[in-house]
């Protein structure tokens, strides 16, 4: 079976020109390192981490390093991951002083006890697990802090910002026919602290299913939840569309719903593969006739 892989930076505003190609860079390194997992053999659970990790370690994107701050300024982080073939699933949600928590969703998984730790249990999981740590403002980035003391300065709601960096995630499939997803993110700017968007809840920002397909989503958390969108993206090639078909109805089924923006991406274990948004941009980097294209 040939290897499949999408990676997204998440679905919002136009980066602006400035930004562009470190953003171009960040998408293309992480599709990089998941390829590479895949191509040697991998796993789609170890490509989709490792790709995300990626997005997570770059400034650009709203995950890990560079997530965007809570009203009290400080960072909060949301993910999860799921294996399409075992339908085993890990979660974390609101968490601070982890760069990384696409690794703490994988360690939650791999314990099997439970499947979404939220808060002080979960970097209590962390440390016993020896999960790296670090200090809360090594998450901060010059960038993001500006954009917080804008809106604190101003009339305290949210605002879209230009370039605002996005949610991040991936699909795989491997070359044994095995489907997974992950996705990952710092929220919203300006969210109470202990708010939990859809990048950590299973069924709505992440799910997999070997035997029909794997999704990856970014944009309006709350609708999104409510919405259920990435199972229900897949779902529906259980009725034979294809992922784009599937993404396509997926979005129209939120917005009717609950008027909410979103990005998808969607993979079959066919190894078709769907990027579909209803924003103004949405970042991924997917091979299409056997070149790397990677949109910003």
């Amino acid at each position: 079976m040939t290897p499949a892989l999408i990676v997204h930076g998440g679905a919002g505003a136009t980066t602006p020109p400035a930004l562009q190609t470190e953003r171009r860079s960040g998408l293309t390194a992480a599709f990089e390192v998941g390829w590479n997992i895949l191509v040697q053999g991998g796993t789609a659970l170890d490509a989709v981490v490792q790709a995300t990790v990626t997005l997570e370690d770059h400034p650009l994107f709203n995950a890990g390093l560079g997530s965007c701050l809570t009203e009290d300024g400080t960072v909060e982080v949301d993910a999860s991951l799921m294996d399409g073939s075992t339908f085993q699933a890990g979660a974390v949600g609101a968490v601070r002083n982890i760069k990384n928590a696409i690794q703490l969703a994988r360690a939650i998984m791999t314990d099997g006890r439970h499947v979404f730790l939220v808060g002080d249990g979960a970097e209590r999981f962390a440390r016993e697990h020896g999960l790296p740590q670090v200090a809360a403002d090594e998450l901060i980035t010059k960038r993001q802090y500006q954009r917080w003391q804008t809106l604190r300065l101003g009339s305290g709601q949210a605002q879209q910002t230009t370039g605002e960096p996005g949610t991040v995630g991936a699909v795989a499939l491997d070359s044994s026919g095995r489907l997974a997803a992950a996705t990952s993110t710092g929220g919203v700017r300006g969210k109470r602290s202990g708010r939990v968007g859809d990048s950590a809840v299973i069924g709505a920002g992440t799910y997999a299913d070997s035997t029909i397909g794997a999704c990856s989503v970014t944009g309006d958390g709350e609708h999104i939840i409510r919405a259920t969108l990435a199972r229900t993206a897949v779902e529906l090639m259980r009725g034979g569309k294809d992922p784009v078909q599937a993404a396509h109805t997926a979005l129209a089924h939120l917005t009717r719903q609950t008027e909410g923006e979103a990005g998808l991406i969607l993979l079959d274990p066919f190894g078709r593969s769907g990027v579909v948004y209803n924003t103004e941009s949405m970042g991924a980097a997917f091979r299409s006739e056997g070149r790397l294209v990677v949109r910003v």
